[in-house]
């Protein structure tokens, strides 16, 4: 997997991701969890994930279709 986003992207990536995550995990432990609270944690979650591993994939797909 070589890696395709620079080092201020992933920065951000986790910092937003971590944000988001954390948001919706408090919002989560006050009500009862709905599909969309989970789905938004999932998808900060991977933010997180992509900045640690500096791999996106949709960024790799979109410059192998140019």
């Amino acid at each position: 997997m070589k890696q395709n986003i620079g080092t201020i992207d992933a920065m951000l990536r986790i910092s937003l991701g971590l944000t988001v995550l954390a948001w919706y995990i408090a919002k989560m432990s006050r009500q009862q969890p709905s599909g969309t609270q989970l789905l938004v944690s999932l998808m900060g979650a991977q933010k997180v994930a992509e900045g640690i591993t500096r791999y996106c994939p949709l960024t790799d797909a979109v410059k192998s279709m140019k």
